[in-house]
C-alpha cells in the first residue's frame, strides 16, 4: 500500500495550495467535514442546508471566480485559486459529506471516472487490486490501463463470491473495488463479509466501493465497513444530465487529505457551476428515487411476469434477494432481461419510443441500452463469454414518467420484434425462438 510517511503527508498537507504557506494556515479549503449539529433523516438532510452568505441566499452563490484576493501577505484567506479550493464546491463537499452515511469528509471531481483515477493513484507499482468480473465498462478499461503502464497486479473476479475473494487475497492486495448491485448483471456483493476479510489479510488494504446505482438515498458503503465510496454524480446526485461530476467519501481524514492532494495537484475538481449545478440536483434526489423506484418494481415485475428473466433486487427471484435488503434500503431502478437472441434485443430496443437509446443511468427520464455494444462495448467479446456476460442483455434505467406509458412502450415493442404475442385477455405470451 502506498502509505506516504507522516512527515511526507504532513507536508503534502500543509503546501496543498497553489502556493506554499509556510504552515500559517490550514489547507485550502479546510476538511470539508459538517459542522456540528443535529443530524436528520437522509431525505431531510437532502433538502436542508445551511450557508454563511452574507445575504443568507436561500441558494448558493456560484462563486464563478479563477482567483481570490488576498489581505496581504501576512493575512491571506482560505481561498486563493479554485483549483485548489472554491466556496461553492466547499459547500456542496460538506453538503455531500453529511448525506453519505459515515462520510467525515467529501470531495468533488470532473466525472465518476474521474474519482476512481484520483483513488487509483494511492496505488504504487506492484500493488495487487481485486475488482469484479461484473464492473462498469470504463473502470475495466482504467484497470487494465494501470496493469499494462503502472505496473498494478489486477486480478478479476466474481467479488459477489466471498470464497472467490478470499482465493485471491494476500498480504500484497492494496485495494478492493466493489460494486453492488453490479452493472449491468446487477449481481450483490456481501460488503460487510468481503471487507472483514480483506481488513483481516492486510489491515491496511483499502476496500473501495462504487456506490453510483444506489445512491446515498439507498445504501451507505463506509457504514458497511468499506473505506472509500465513490460514484458517478452524474447519474442520480445530478439526476438530470445535463452535468458530469463525481463524488468521493471517506470516514478517515488522513486518506481524505491524501486523495486532495491529488485533486489539487491534478487539477481535476469540480468546477463552481456544475458544483451548483450538482448542489441543486441533489435536494430532488429523494423524490426522484422514490418514484423511479416504484415504476422500476412495475415494470420488473411486467416483463417477469411475459416470461422474460429479469434481473432485479425488488424480485423476490433475485438469488440474493435477502442480502440485498440486509445491506440495502431499496432496489435502485436499474434492471435488466435476457431474450435469448441478440437480433431480438436489437428489435426490441429500436422498436421503443419513450425509452432514450442512451448509455448512463439515474436521469429523470427513462433510457434503454445493449450494454455489449454499448456501455461495456471495452470489454472484449471473449472477456465477456469468460465472466458470463450474455451478449443478448437489455438494460432498462427507470426514470419519472407514468409507469403505464412506459410499460405500454415495452409491451408495443415487444411484440412488434416478435418476441411477445397479445392474448385475447390482454396478457402476454413468450414466444420461442
Amino acid at each position: 500500500m502506498s502509505h506516504l510517511p507522516t512527515e511526507q503527508l504532513a507536508d503534502l498537507t500543509v503546501h496543498s495550495n497553489s502556493e506554499a504557506r509556510e504552515g500559517l494556515v490550514p489547507p485550502s479549503p479546510a476538511p470539508s467535514s459538517p459542522r456540528t449539529r443535529r443530524h436528520y433523516s437522509i431525505d431531510t438532510e437532502l433538502v436542508f442546508t445551511e450557508t454563511t452568505d452574507q445575504y443568507r441566499s436561500s441558494s448558493t452563490p456560484i462563486y464563478q471566480t479563477a482567483t481570490f484576493k488576498q489581505e496581504s501577505l501576512s493575512n491571506m484567506g482560505e481561498y486563493d485559486y479554485t483549483r485548489s479550493g472554491n466556496p461553492t464546491r466547499t459547500h456542496l463537499e460538506r453538503h455531500l459529506a453529511r448525506i453519505i452515511g459515515g462520510a467525515t469528509r467529501a470531495l468533488t471531481v470532473t466525472s465518476g471516472m474521474t474519482a476512481l483515477d484520483v483513488i487509483t493513484r494511492l496505488l504504487k507499482p506492484g500493488d495487487e487490486v481485486i475488482a469484479g468480473d461484473d464492473l462498469y465498462g470504463g473502470t475495466n478499461r482504467l484497470l487494465k490501463y494501470l496493469s499494462t503502464s503502472g505496473g498494478i497486479v489486477a486480478h478479476h473476479v466474481d467479488t459477489t463470491n466471498v470464497d472467490a475473494v478470499r482465493a485471491v487475497v494476500n498480504e500484497k492486495t492494496a485495494m478492493i473495488l466493489l460494486e453492488s448491485p453490479t452493472n449491468p448483471l446487477i449481481k450483490i456483493a456481501n460488503i460487510p463479509a468481503i471487507t472483514a476479510l480483506v481488513h483481516e489479510k492486510n489491515p491496511n488494504a483499502l476496500v473501495v466501493a462504487d456506490n453510483t446505482m444506489l445512491s446515498p438515498m439507498l445504501m451507505a458503503p463506509l457504514e458497511l465497513g468499506a473505506d472509500i465510496v465513490y460514484e458517478s454524480g452524474t447519474k442520480y446526485l445530478s439526476g438530470h444530465h445535463d452535468i458530469m461530476a463525481g463524488v468521493i467519501a471517506v470516514k478517515n481524514n488522513a486518506i481524505g487529505d491524501r486523495l486532495f492532494f491529488v485533486i489539487n495537484a491534478s487539477g481535476c475538481g469540480l468546477a463552481p457551476f456544475e458544483a451548483w449545478l450538482l448542489e441543486r440536483g441533489i435536494k430532488t434526489l429523494g423524490v426522484r428515487l422514490e418514484k423511479q423506484q416504484h415504476n422500476a418494481q412495475l415494470i420488473a415485475e411486467f416483463l417477469e411476469s411475459a416470461g422474460f428473466k429479469v434481473r432485479y433486487p425488488g424480485l423476490k427471484s433475485h438469488p440474493q434477494y435477502a442480502l440485498h435488503w440486509a445491506q440495502a434500503s431499496g432496489a435502485g431502478a436499474v434492471l435488466s432481461l435476457e431474450t435469448g437472441s441478440v437480433p431480438l434485443s436489437e428489435r426490441i430496443i429500436e422498436g421503443t419510443h419513450i425509452w432514450g437509446i442512451s448509455v448512463s443511468f439515474g436521469c429523470v427520464n427513462s433510457l434503454i441500452s445493449m450494454p455489449c455494444k454499448m456501455s461495456h462495448a471495452s470489454i472484449d467479446a471473449k472477456t465477456r463469454a469468460e465472466r458470463d456476460f450474455p451478449e443478448d442483455l437489455i438494460r432498462l434505467c427507470v426514470g419519472i414518467e407514468n409507469p403505464d406509458d412506459l410499460i405500454d412502450d415495452l409491451k408495443t415493442a415487444l411484440i412488434k420484434a416478435g418476441a411477445v404475442k397479445i392474448n385475447n385477455d390482454g396478457s402476454l405470451t413468450r414466444l420461442n425462438l
